[in-house]
């Protein structure tokens, strides 16, 4: 799947995934308004305004982008409603011949973290049949539990042909409570590719911030799951942190770095050139709200919002342009 998404970003020429992360806040009032008309102001209301929303977006701008990702929470939120919502998102999407990437953030071990992975990139057998529960093309993982956590998701991954994201570097204010904090090789350990390693303490030259670790064991799954030029083993690093992005685009060398926070969450396109490869490839850039919220800001409030998915296209098309310009003058 990690050609399939290299292929519809050189198709496209836009490193770009819409997240479709939908609020009631951002859905014009004629689309809730004729929703809770059919199904009332209720759960099945609210998720069918999602639906049609989500739709409407989906069809103004789906020749222009490789991906969409859709983010979960936004769904569950409406209960078994909007999980049937996101199922329909996925499929649609998919039908557009677009790349899904499920933003599921999903972690754990053992069972459970196999039965994460069969329930976003897998099938599962009922009597005769092999059915697919949600069959997004990749998944968001959370790498806290270590290799317990992820080994699951490439057993799947390998028989699916599917891929992940791992978080490694978060685009939120407070990730450094944890990602940043300093790890300190002890004395007599081995090396950091198997280290064991001491929070805060001594030996400068072998301190290093809990996102490189990670890194480091992410590029060693990348390495054991390689596509052709790139692997099927991704990572979340986001926008906000130009020079941690610089450095782990280094430590990370065959792994696809998905880059949450441009635009709304003050990611500059000018500060992503460091995420991308020579060859103009290696990461692609989400904008949520920033593209599917476009007609609410003032550059595109003359679309109103009749014209809210007309507003979205326009916020694509510039998103691209404003990237392109980086990467191409590199």
């Amino acid at each position: 799947m990690i050609q399939k998404l290299i292929e519809n970003i050189k198709k496209t020429n836009a490193p770009v995934v819409v997240g479709l992360d939908p609020m009631l806040s951002y859905i014009p009032e004629h689309i809730t308004r004729a929703s809770y008309a059919e199904y009332g102001e209720t759960l099945e209301g609210a998720a069918d305004a999602i639906w049609q929303f989500n739709k409407k977006i989906v069809d103004a701008v789906y020749d222009l982008i490789p991906a969409v990702k859709p983010q979960i929470a936004m769904y569950e939120q409406f209960g078994i409603p909007g999980l049937s919502v996101f199922r329909k998102t996925v499929d649609y999407c998919k039908e557009k011949g677009l790349i899904v990437i499920g933003d599921v953030k999903r972690g754990d071990i053992g069972s459970t973290s196999a039965a994460y992975a069969t329930a976003h990139l897998g099938r599962i057998q009922v009597g005769s049949q092999m059915l697919t529960p949600f069959g997004e093309d990749f998944a968001t993982v959370n790498p806290y539990f270590g290799t317990d956590g992820i080994k699951p998701f490439l057993d799947v991954c390998r028989e699916e042909k599917k891929g992940i994201f791992i978080l490694v570097k978060t685009s939120n204010p407070s990730s450094g409570e944890f990602q940043d904090r300093l790890l300190t090789e002890a004395p007599g350990a081995p090396s950091s590719s198997g280290g064991r390693w001491a929070a805060d303490g001594g030996f400068a030259n072998s301190e290093k911030p809990l996102y490189e670790a990670v890194g480091e064991k992410v590029a060693e799954w990348a390495e054991a799951f390689m596509g052709d030029a790139y692997s099927y083993v991704g990572a979340v690093v986001g926008a906000t942190y130009p020079e941690m992005g610089r450095i782990l685009r280094r430590v990370m060398p065959k792994s696809y770095i998905l880059v949450p926070g441009y635009g709304a969450q003050g990611g500059r396109a000018k500060d992503l050139a460091p995420y991308f490869n020579e060859d103009g490839l290696g990461a692609i850039v989400n904008s949520s709200r920033g593209i599917i919220a476009a007609y609410k800001q003032e550059k595109y409030a003359a679309f109103g919002p009749d014209h809210f998915a007309e507003a979205s296209r326009a916020a694509v098309k510039d998103m691209i342009d404003d990237l392109n310009a980086v990467i191409c003058g590199q």
